[in-house]
């Protein structure tokens, strides 16, 4: 059976605040443990006013003192943004409190803007060579220590806390295959290269002491309802927000409208169309079609999935739907 799981960006509504965002985001852990989702994860990500995530590793200890099995991660740390010895001894701290619940979902993105980069220390100079260097110290940190090692994570070294590449191009796919590691598509937002990154990351895995075997998942959007129309009319909240953001004033999720077609010019709609070429949106029945095309033109491990919905009642029905046809695939 595939595996299914969530990407949860811990969304602020328009109205709401980051205290309301986090206390959903456990809640609906709490409802996914229950469902029989694998994992949970949250995503970093700076100066976003609709985001309450920017502090990953706390949002995961939140969740995961609050559910008691669910795996909880990060899907991902931008790891240049941050030291790997930091990244090493805080989901070093997670796994001894959580033992065997832990994922490190890692990307090499920025998570922001520019200038926000640059307020978070980040080398903006920095080459694509310093992301597999940075990915192996980390690993280094985690794993057994050396004899000769003099710099160790503590906690961390020894945990071995499961690594994860994440990406939305053919750079971690390789990157992925060559290291042996799970390798997550962000094709909830950028579909384009989906199936040549899974072709590339299948074609070159090399077998490491975490993996035997490649192991890909891929991110979808879930917008199930009672019906299509109302699918239709939850998911406009996620279209609102990639409108936004493409027009460079990221804000709150906002609610629903009946008509997009009132807010956004051809161009965007196209676009924004685009970034949700895999959202499934309406009913059991379209939505179950859409799991089934993807699973089978994809042959995925895992699907992970998200769905900015405003209404926190519908957001936790559209999960529950989502779940129930995930076990029926």
């Amino acid at each position: 059976m595939t595996a299914y799981s969530i990407l949860d960006l811990a969304p602020i509504l328009r109205g709401g605040d980051a205290g309301q965002a986090l206390r959903h985001s456990l809640d609906l852990a709490r409802h996914a443990e229950q469902w029989g989702y694998t994992r949970y994860w949250v995503a970093e990500h700076h100066n976003m006013p609709g985001v309450a995530s920017a502090a990953t590793s706390v949002v995961i200890g939140h969740i995961a003192a609050g559910t008691s099995r669910i795996r909880v991660g990060s899907g991902g740390i931008m790891l240049p943004n941050h030291a790997p010895l930091v990244i090493a001894e805080q989901f070093g701290t997670l796994a001894a409190l959580f033992p065997g619940r832990i994922d490190l979902g890692l990307g090499r993105a920025p998570g922001t803007d520019m200038e926000t980069a640059r307020a978070l220390r980040r080398d903006l100079n920095s080459n694509a060579m310093e992301f597999p260097r940075d990915v192996a110290e980390l690993q280094g940190y985690l794993d057994d220590a050396g004899p000769e090692q003099r710099v160790r994570a503590i906690p961390g070294q020894g945990s071995k806390v499961p690594l994860w590449l994440l990406g939305s191009s053919l750079f971690s796919a390789r990157l992925a295959a060559q290291m042996g590691l799970p390798f997550a598509f962000a094709s909830h937002f950028a579909p384009e290269s989906l199936e040549e990154a899974l072709h590339v990351y299948r074609t070159h895995f090399q077998p490491s002491e975490q993996l035997d075997k490649p192991y890909a998942a891929a991110g979808i959007s879930v917008f199930a309802a009672d019906s299509d129309q109302e699918g239709a009319y939850l998911a406009t909240s996620m279209q609102q927000q990639f409108m936004n953001l493409r027009r460079g004033r990221p804000g709150p999720l906002p609610p629903p409208v009946e008509n997009m077609d009132e807010l956004w010019s051809p161009m965007e709609a196209h676009g924004v169309r685009q970034a949700m070429k895999y959202a499934m949106i309406g009913s059991r029945d379209t939505v179950m079609e859409g799991l089934r095309a993807f699973r089978d033109h994809t042959n995925v491990d895992e699907l992970i999935i998200t769905g900015g919905i405003f209404d926190h009642d519908k957001r936790l029905r559209s999960f529950d739907i989502a779940a129930q046809l995930c076990r029926d695939l």
